[in-house]
């Protein structure tokens, strides 16, 4: 099977390529290489747009999977314009073309940011999406325009993905696990704005099995999906990564906890994906932990700037 992966050299790509390659799949990655390049060496690249992909090199791959596109908040209000050129209008043209040169299914990385407020309630794919937040807006925005395009012969299926973290060949030290840790680590302090609101957390790990699970769906399998490892509110993060430092690697941290007021806060369920995917997580916090432990030697240059997506976009826009 033939895949082509946009913005597959980023955080997940460069962790799920690999895994594909092991079960036997050809992958053709199509990015601009913001981040760099962190790919086996036999990958094949296309270093261009997708603006400017055509329909004819589209045809020959089965699938085509979105992991392209601005990645956070602070990216997005960064340049709100851009935010919805890249989130949603390029996974729309894309899937519009990919359908037009026959490929059989599009895969769309989504985020459970579309959820934005929820008074303490277990979302599932049903719920209202209303952020109030560029990013969340333009993630829904691609949703609902690679969603407008699935018929019998081309299948659709977004990921809602909680907060991705654990450790990557492309790492992004931004992510709230990761940004707990890397603080613990080198200022022996984690500082928690609100340790009352809810996140849904994903590990890396547990991110390449859904796309995994995706990738080998029953043909015809179509719509919204959310993916997590597990809910936890941002209290309960910092408790585990202080403990976890503490205890793994000696080292004394402090928490420093602010309750400034935060608008985003959401927990979902994954009964959907569990149950028509056979996506099943293996990885709470406590693993991503020692995932970023374990590798801690190959991303201890803690003030990289290449692992914080938003000073290289500066640097880019």
């Amino acid at each position: 099977m033939r895949i082509l992966i946009a913005g597959g050299a980023g955080y997940i790509g460069s962790a799920l390529i690999p895994k594909l390659q092991e079960r036997g799949y050809s992958i053709d990655v199509i990015d601009l290489l913001w981040f760099g390049n962190h790919l086996p060496s036999d990958v094949k690249l296309l270093n261009k747009d997708i603006f400017d992909l055509n329909e004819e090199e589209l045809k020959g791959y089965d699938q085509v999977m979105f992991l392209a596109g601005l990645s956070n908040d602070p990216m997005a209000e960064f340049s709100p314009a851009k935010n919805f050129i890249y989130n949603a209008s390029s996974p729309t043209y894309l899937a519009y073309m990919a359908k037009r040169a026959g490929v059989k299914k599009f895969i769309y990385a989504s985020s459970c940011s579309v959820y934005g407020y929820t008074v303490n309630e277990l979302y599932d794919e049903t719920a209202p999406a209303v952020s109030s937040y560029p990013y969340g807006i333009s993630k829904l925005q691609g949703e609902e325009g690679v969603l407008g395009m699935a018929d019998k012969d081309f299948s659709v299926i977004c990921f809602r993905k909680g907060t991705v973290s654990g450790y990557s060949p492309r790492m992004r030290l931004d992510l709230i696990v990761n940004t707990m840790f890397k603080t613990a680590v080198q200022a022996g302090v984690i500082t928690v704005n609100n340790p009352s609101i809810w996140r849904p957390i994903l590990s890396i790990e547990d991110a390449v099995s859904g796309y995994i699970r995706a990738i080998e769906s029953s043909d015809g399998i179509t719509g919204v999906f959310n993916l997590s490892s597990g809910n936890y509110t941002v209290g309960e993060v910092a408790d585990l990564v202080k403990e976890s430092v503490e205890a793994k690697l000696g080292k004394s941290v402090r928490l420093n906890i602010k309750n400034i007021k935060d608008f985003r806060n959401y927990k979902v369920t994954n009964e959907k994906a569990i149950t028509t995917l056979s996506f099943k997580p293996k990885h709470d916090v406590s693993a991503i932990l020692d995932n970023l432990i374990v590798n801690i030697d190959r991303f201890s240059d803690f003030d990289n700037p290449n692992y914080y997506n938003i000073h290289v976009f500066k640097g880019i826009k």
